[in-house]
């Protein structure tokens, strides 16, 4: 069996658009997960014109998934960090404060999208920060940093359900270790910022947490704790995330890149982090915070 779920914006799902898409499809009984926000109904089969469904609802800011119903409650939470569980770029407002923002921006974008070698990218945009005061990062987690919505109820949710979560990031520790605290997340990985005399070397501590890194580090912690990665959901928006995203048992792209949403399954570019639980089922009454 299999489950068609359908995810907007608060207010924005209309049940008469679920009650249709359930008649066309020969659906079973549509549950509200979220009144006018998600419904799910199940289904024999997945459908011959998902795709074309999918490509009409997004025109009408409507996401939509089919997965199989067995499974789908995961017990580890693998999450990106930038654009994904903040809304910026730590490297990106880095670089605004070091004068040179719209030329890292640009870098960024271009290694997001998969244009450009991850690794080779993060170093050229490094070596543009060299000299910048140490106590710059902090001011940017005070000033530029804000945490997408959702993610504070996704985290408390899968913990309070049993579910391990991990913070797994290209970006900096620096940076995770306190976004890891203020949403609750077990635990945080991320590359180790070179600071020499308080201010950043313009560069990172090796080896460098890339595409790879993510999915080992997924193994390892599903590993550690006697799991599948099959029972692992994982949530990114960049090319090197497509690794963990295919590893684990449902991969995630949220408001990704259309190059990465591409090559995923599960796609959510309308509704906020609260589609993750969603997608397992889990009503909104009964979601911890």
């Amino acid at each position: 069996m299999y489950v068609a779920t359908l995810i907007a914006p608060a207010g924005g799902l209309e049940p008469g658009l679920a009650e249709n898409l359930r008649n066309a499809w020969g659906g079973g009984a549509v549950q509200w997960l979220s009144q006018d926000e998600a419904a799910e109904f199940p289904l024999e089969a997945v459908p011959g014109n998902l795709w074309d469904i999918w490509a009409d609802l997004q025109e009408l800011r409507v996401d939509l998934a089919v997965q199989r119903a067995e499974g789908r409650q995961k017990r580890l939470l693998i999450a990106d960090m930038d654009s994904t569980m903040i809304a910026q770029e730590c490297i990106d407002e880095l670089a605004e404060a070091a004068g040179v923002g719209a030329h890292v921006r640009g870098i960024t974008a271009r290694a997001m999208n998969g244009e450009l070698d991850f690794e080779g990218a993060l170093l050229e945009r490094m070596a543009l920060l060299r000299g910048l005061p140490e106590h710059v990062i902090a001011d940017v987690l005070a000033c530029r940093i804000t945490h997408a919505p959702g993610g504070a109820a996704l985290v408390a949710t899968m913990r309070q359900k049993g579910a391990h979560t991990a913070l797994i990031s290209g970006g900096f520790t620096a940076f995770t270790g306190p976004v890891a605290q203020a949403l609750g997340f077990d635990e945080h990985r991320a590359n180790v910022l070179g600071v020499e005399a308080g201010t950043l070397t313009g560069d990172v501590a090796r080896p460098i947490l890339g595409r790879q890194a993510k999915v080992d580090a997924l193994d390892e912690i599903a590993g550690r704790l006697g799991i599948d990665v099959s029972e692992a959901m994982a949530v990114g928006d960049g090319a090197n995330d497509l690794g963990m995203l295919g590893h684990a048992g449902a991969g995630v792209a949220m408001h990704a890149k259309p190059s990465v949403a591409a090559q995923c399954d599960l796609r959510i570019n309308h509704g906020d982090l609260t589609a993750l639980l969603y997608l397992q089922g889990y009503a909104r009454s009964g979601f911890a915070a």
